[in-house]
């Protein structure tokens, strides 16, 4: 994780010439990981591990948290998102249009994405990079090396999310 990262690079002491460390350095860095016992300061004890599930969640919101983010998904996924918003009780899938690849320190993110029209695609990717990768990185102390972007819609004004509700008159 980033957060350990910092603090082992800022107490691993002196380099060498060449910038890595000495093998007596290496060796105290590995022993300390993972020990338990009062003598290992609390922030130093155990693991932490992040689920895919919980990054697609972050990277899902914060791309959604973009104005000229109309959706996330391609065709059909978004036809069946729409369908399962509407039955009662299957909620939104936060998780359209997002996949994931998380290691033990790093990730890197997909996302399929409707804009809307009039927006700067360009520009509208690098917010959505710079909120997702702001996103992760705070809540997870992961890495994230790569956010893939893929337009494949643009939202038109006059385009409709839903089909128009026909009046039924009773008689």
């Amino acid at each position: 994780m980033a957060e350990t990262t910092v603090r082992e690079n800022t107490d691993a002491g002196p380099r060498t010439q060449e910038g890595s460390r000495s093998e007596t350095e290496k060796e105290k860095r590995t022993t300390l990981q993972g020990r338990r016992g009062s003598d290992v300061a609390p922030e130093n004890r155990g693991s932490t591990t992040v689920a895919d599930a919980v990054v697609v969640k972050i990277a899902g919101m914060a791309a959604r948290e973009i104005p000229e983010i109309h959706n996330l998904g391609r065709g059909m996924a978004r036809a069946f998102g729409a369908v399962r918003e509407r039955v009662p009780g299957g909620g939104s899938d936060i998780a359209q249009g997002v996949k994931v690849e998380v290691g033990e320190r790093q990730a890197a993110v997909d996302l399929d994405v409707v804009v809307e029209y009039g927006a700067a695609i360009a520009d509208t990717a690098a917010d959505v990079r710079r909120n997702v990768i702001s996103a992760v990185e705070r809540m997870t102390g992961l890495e994230v090396v790569e956010v893939n972007i893929a337009v494949g819609d643009v939202h038109l004004p006059d385009e409709e999310e839903e089909p128009e509700q026909v009046d039924r008159r009773v008689a």
